[in-house]
């Protein structure tokens, strides 16, 4: 019998577990596309009416998007959204260029995810005719996801998606989209064309390249922000 109820318990504690993960992912989502902005409070009873689940398994995703670095929580006051600071972005742009670099310069000739990069820039590029900059910042969020699955590793699609709901994050503060995604339209179309040929080295140096200046073009913004 003592068995059976711990057999019982574990079976609810995974149930719990398994729940908080997906209560986690949906709220990582909604960070992601904006409706969760830098600083926002989460209310508990709200957000676990919206999710269906309890507050117990709720604070247990909140324990995950925590150390994420997506989530602050603060005793007595409750869970806000997190505020990326300054070196958080260094630290993000840092695992970009050593991830994404690599991957572009060992891609495969006609890799999948190939034709995905090319669907990113064709999209974003007819959102900049309609002058839609929130559209073309989710196209280009899914330019570099399919960067990461040129290293066809899933370990790093999952990273991919904690470093892009962070940066989003990071863009939030920034009521600016042109200004932080203009400059690297053209230059998304070129990494794709150089893939295309096969000319991976020629590529990884544009992207390495391109990733310090949009690294530096979200920081100026930051401090600009400072001093308002």
């Amino acid at each position: 019998m003592s068995s059976a109820r711990s057999a019982a318990s574990s079976q609810g504690d995974g149930a719990v577990l398994s729940r908080a993960m997906e209560a986690a992912a949906e709220i990582r989502g909604r960070i992601s596309n904006g409706e969760l902005k830098p600083g926002d409070r989460v209310p508990e009873a709200k957000l676990a009416e919206s999710l269906g689940i309890s507050r117990n398994t709720l604070r247990e995703a909140f324990r995950t998007l925590s150390q994420e670095g997506l989530i602050t929580q603060v005793p007595n006051r409750g869970a806000c959204v997190a505020i990326p600071n300054i070196n958080t972005i260094i630290d993000i742009y840092r695992v970009r260029r050593l991830i994404e670099c690599q991957a572009v310069s060992e891609a495969l000739p006609r890799h999948p995810a190939l034709a995905q990069m090319r669907a990113a820039v064709e999209e974003a590029l007819t959102h900049r005719e309609q002058d839609d900059w929130q559209s073309i910042a989710g196209a280009n969020i899914r330019f570099h996801q399919a960067v990461f699955e040129l290293a066809d590793s899933p370990r790093l699609n999952r990273l991919y998606v904690q470093l892009a709901t962070e940066l989003r994050l990071a863009f939030g503060l920034i009521d600016d989209p042109e200004y932080l995604h203009a400059p690297f339209l053209e230059r998304n179309l070129e990494i794709v064309e150089l893939l295309e040929a096969g000319n991976t080295q020629e590529a990884a140096a544009h992207l390495k390249e391109y990733l310090f200046l949009a690294e530096r073009i979200l920081l100026a913004g930051y401090e600009r922000l400072d001093r308002g």
